[in-house]
């Protein structure tokens, strides 16, 4: 995979960025994290090079100075929000994060459950909390939030919110998913450290839009398909542009806040160190690229994946057509179409001549592996068997797993596990691999070549199941299928 992103140059400047902003305040600076810690596939996906947990890896270089506070809605917990891509509650995952951080060696100080109006749940979860040894505190709802600020900074609103005890000089605040109050956590702390002599600081760490690349920029199109669902927007950001006369980028809800926000740095400390909402920013990102066309393309093959996941999510009878039409837009912005994804073209093209199911891979070096849908095999696993042949230097004729092999599992599927479809699926083409591998050179060989898929981009003309999918997602394989179910 070509690299675009300078990964080590990022670790340095960024922790280096963030000890600046600390040292403007009284040593105290709270940080709300906007995005993943970890796990950032997005931003591995549009930069290449950016590891997926390189802020997390930023974040250790300055350890012993973090504190971590997550925050949790309790209007979340009462309805017992799901997170889709993990498949657990909100509350469950408040759990989960405090596990992966101190894992990592992080301090994490305490739980803030927003949005307080006395919900059961989330007085269950208080006590769970309490139980566990965990600090928790709750933050409660203020009538006209956030544009009554005369009532929000006052003892009636933010000074009514328990004070979030914390020791250490950056407190980062984070959460499972956004509408938490990451920002409002932030901004009662701050009124409340200044009651008590403390001039706080509050800055943003949200890697996407890149405030320093031009509004256009297939990268911050990205963002806007990644957030299509959300209609954020990518704007100018009018305040940057007056006080300082240069043009930044930022979306449309931090734009539309920062009124709100500059009076209420205004009620609480008499001044807003900020003259915009760039300036609350302290992303580095847009100055590590290190090859703009590598990024370029990336993020259009980005922009395509996100229309094939809307399409998807439509034809299992999801009511986003706004976000599908969203995403059609940003095309033209781009000057994309979905033929500018090669292996779509390729696997289309292996459809039209086979009349079934097909599929398609890029490799590395460009070269593109496509297969079809076979008595024995789904078009997925028999896309991967092509492919790990021809990295193996195997004949495409040579058959890796014989067909005596392949019936006794088709028949256990079908005939003892009420199966109806009885090819075999890349799970099972995988196992049966790796039982002939210790017997068979060409099996082992074609086995080890499976490392070498990471990166690579894959179409199909049909969607897949799920089992399909995550061998794909494990294989580190970039996937879109068209939005045509299985029949």
């Amino acid at each position: 995979m070509k690299i675009g992103f300078d990964n080590e140059k990022y670790l340095k400047i960024q922790s280096e960025h963030i000890k600046e902003r600390i040292a403007q305040f009284d040593g105290k600076l709270y940080l709300e994290l906007g995005g993943k810690l970890f796990d950032d596939h997005h931003a591995s996906r549009v930069l290449p090079g950016f590891k997926p947990d390189s802020k997390l890896r930023m974040f250790a270089q300055l350890r012993d100075s973090i504190e971590i506070i997550i925050v949790v809605n309790a209007e979340d917990i009462e309805r017992n929000k799901v997170r889709a891509d993990l498949g657990i509650t909100y509350d469950e995952d408040v759990l989960r994060l405090r596990d992966e951080f101190m894992s990592r060696d992080f301090m994490v100080g305490s739980v803030v459950i927003t949005h307080y109006n006395g919900q059961q749940a989330a007085d269950q979860f208080h006590r769970r909390l309490e139980r566990m040894g965990i600090k928790s505190y709750f933050h409660y709802l203020i009538d006209g939030y956030p544009h009554s600020v005369d009532l929000i900074a006052s003892d009636e609103g933010f000074g009514k919110n328990d004070y979030v005890e914390t020791t250490r000089e950056l407190v980062i605040v984070t959460a499972p998913g956004p509408g938490s109050g990451k920002m409002a956590v932030c901004l009662s702390q701050l009124y409340n450290e200044h009651k008590r002599g403390i001039r706080a600081g509050y800055a943003k760490f949200e890697t996407f839009p890149v405030w320093n690349l031009p509004l256009k920029h297939p990268v911050n199109i990205a963002y806007e398909a990644a957030t299509a669902d959300l209609n954020d927007v990518n704007m100018i950001d009018p305040f940057h542009l007056e006080a300082y006369g240069k043009t930044a980028i930022n979306y449309n809800r931090d734009i539309e806040i920062f009124p709100v926000l500059n009076a209420l740095f205004e009620g609480i400390y008499g001044e807003n160190p900020y003259k915009s909402p760039t300036d609350m920013g302290v992303n580095m990102v847009g100055f590590c690229i290190s090859d703009d066309n590598v990024c370029c393309k990336a993020s259009k093959d980005e922009i395509i994946r996100r229309y094939y996941a809307a399409t998807n999510k439509m034809a299992d009878g999801a009511d986003n057509e706004a976000e599908v039409h969203k995403i059609q837009m940003l095309f033209n912005q781009a000057k994309i179409t979905t033929a500018d994804r090669r292996i779509t073209i390729a696997a289309n093209e292996r459809k039209a001549e086979t009349n079934g199911p097909a599929s398609a891979m890029e490799l590395e070096d460009g070269t593109i592996i496509t297969a079809k849908t076979t008595t024995l095999l789904g078009c997925s696993a028999a896309l991967i068997l092509n492919v790990i042949k021809h990295l193996a230097g195997i004949g495409h004729d040579v058959k890796l797993i014989p067909q005596s092999m392949i019936e006794p599992i088709q028949k256990t599927k079908i005939e003892y596990l009420g199966g109806n479809n009885p090819r075999l699926h890349t799970d099972e083409v995988l196992v049966a691999l790796s039982v002939l591998s210790q017997n068979d050179d060409q099996c082992r060989r074609a086995l080890e070549q499976l490392p070498k898929l990471r990166g690579c981009q894959v179409h199909t003309t049909i969607m897949l199941g799920e089992v399909d999918r995550k061998i794909f997602k494990k294989l580190g394989c970039g996937l879109t299928c068209d939005p045509i179910k299985k029949k």
